[in-house]
């Protein structure tokens, strides 16, 4: 063979191995509404950058007569790209090839790039779609598995990890993407479950469908196992590439910033107004969130999870930051167990990968009944209180409006290491509400007036004399607890004069194996 035959053999063999399972399974993938591995990673990637690893590798098995089928690259595509001129470390599972079933190369494969990804510090994307460990291979396989965790345990918090859920995730193949950072599904064509409906039935008698048991909305409303919900692939791509530009490539660097058109010192007029008069009416967080950031882009996270509080990210003259916000619009914006983790999780990836945390809080305490406590409130409500107080990176909190009892301690105050703790004059620091500390204080006086007028007209006049010496920003700011109670409109400018200041903090936790988080 001369060497143009030499040639001419590499090229079919790289035309070969990029139709994976061959044209008819392409089609049965395309009828499903579903890309392709190779599609995927063309649409992820920035033209052209993809380089791609292990092209011409095959499984090993010999058993059920699999040494008589093999095709290229044995169910995984593996390589590196850039996006948006910023490097990343990828893998796409084929379902072209046994379904996308995990073999023991298969999985050297994903190790390599994951490998890779730490070596340089560069962010890792997996997106799955597969019918779980190939059983032909035992536990080579499982083994593989194991070998994946064994990166994704390490690599989390050094390198950002982002998992796409294009098609089936199910069994021992679920926990390597809930080791990484953030999942994305897709409406209809993916789901994530340990055991699958046959076996839920035959163990439980339930009767239950694959999208009931596991699907994107599950997971995105009810479970919290997927960060962000797309309507199709594509949508699941385009975040993956938003979601990437406000995180930086690695755990020693920061976030790019940006160019910035939004003027620091834009007023918001409308947020002077957007607090109500009536405390127990509600208002929409959101709102607030996007009159301050940079052009008003707020990129949430968990949007349909947990929605008594808000995560995501913005930017603050072009400076990337976390926000972590109470909602009033749903259960008044208290604190339960969903709220808690959901938080906590932010919080602690953001100081990770040194992203500074804007905290708005308007918080009545935490969710009472035996729902929650049995359920562990005290547990997971300490997990936040554990992020917030862990978290080295810059901290900026604004006080909107209520900040009762140990909420108000957990939600980034002064004594968590808040760095600049702000408060509007709405604000509201208590150990509780107005109402529930007039009855435990004067409970006795209360009691004794017989007269109904009387005892009601006696509430409210306690209950105006407790909001003026309590329930206020100044009897906190007296103490320091809070540096300065701002003007609404003037929030924007405060905060980012915040972080032009904490732009060179630095703080260091005392020297550890690793922490005991309240898990």
């Amino acid at each position: 063979m001369n060497n143009q035959d030499k040639i001419k053999q590499l090229i079919d063999l790289r035309v070969e191995a990029k139709l994976g399972g061959g044209e008819k399974r392409i089609e049965a993938q395309h009828a499903k509404s579903k890309l392709t591995a190779r599609e995927r990673i063309e649409m992820l990637l920035d033209e052209g950058s993809f380089e791609e690893y292990d092209m011409f590798v095959t499984h090993r098995c010999d058993n059920f007569g699999m040494e008589k089928t093999k095709f290229m690259g044995d169910g995984v595509v593996t390589g590196q790209g850039t996006i948006d001129g910023r490097i990343v470390y990828l893998y796409a599972q084929d379902f072209t090839v046994f379904g996308g079933s995990l073999s023991e190369t298969y999985a050297l494969k994903i190790c390599k790039v994951m490998d890779m990804a730490m070596k340089v510090g560069a962010p890792i994307i997996g997106i799955n779609d597969s019918g779980g460990a190939r059983i032909q291979e035992g536990v080579t396989a499982l083994a593989g598995y194991s070998e994946i965790f064994q990166r994704n345990i390490l690599a989390s918090g050094v390198v950002p990890q982002i998992s796409a859920i294009f098609g089936p995730c199910a069994g021992g193949a679920v926990y390597s993407p809930a080791l990484t950072d953030f999942i994305i599904m897709s409406k209809n064509t993916s789901y994530m479950f340990v055991t699958g409906p046959k076996v839920v039935k035959t163990v439980t008698g339930e009767v239950v469908t694959d999208e009931q048991l596991g699907g994107a909305s599950v997971h995105g409303s009810k479970s919290g196992v997927s960060h962000f919900v797309a309507e199709d692939e594509k949508e699941g791509i385009l975040l993956i590439r938003k979601l990437l530009s406000y995180l930086p490539q690695n755990n020693l660097e920061d976030p790019a910033p940006v160019h910035c058109t939004d003027p620091i010192n834009r007023l918001e007029d409308s947020l002077n107004s957007i607090i109500p008069d009536n405390p127990n009416k509600p208002y929409d967080v959101k709102s607030v969130i996007s009159s301050i950031v940079d052009n008003g882009e707020f990129f949430e996270v968990h949007r349909h999870y947990a929605q008594n509080i808000v995560v995501g990210y913005a930017r603050f003259d072009g400076m990337s930051v976390g926000i972590v916000a109470n909602q009033p619009n749903y259960l008044a914006g208290v604190l339960d167990i969903n709220a808690s983790r959901k938080a906590a999780r932010f919080v602690r990836f953001c100081d990770a990968f040194n992203i500074p945390i804007i905290t708005l809080v308007d918080v009545p305490g935490f969710l009472p009944g035996t729902t929650q406590e049995y359920g562990g409130i005290i547990s997971h409500g300490a997990k936040l209180l554990y992020a917030y107080g862990e978290a080295t990176v810059p901290k900026v909190t604004v006080i909107l409006r209520k900040a009762y009892g140990g909420a108000y301690c957990v939600m980034a105050s002064k004594h968590l290491r808040g760095d600049i703790n702000y408060s509007w004059p709405t604000g509201e620091i208590a150990v509780m509400g107005p109402k529930g500390a007039i009855e435990v204080l004067r409970s006795k006086k209360i009691a004794a007036i017989e007269d109904e007028a009387e005892r009601a007209a006696y509430l409210v006049q306690a209950e105006e004399e407790y909001k003026e010496k309590f329930a206020n920003p100044y009897n906190a700011a007296r103490y320091g607890y809070i540096d300065d109670v701002i003007e609404p409109r003037n929030t924007r400018f405060r905060i980012i004069r915040a972080l032009q200041s904490l732009a060179t903090k630095k703080v260091l936790n005392p020297p550890k194996k690793h922490s005991n988080l309240p898990l």
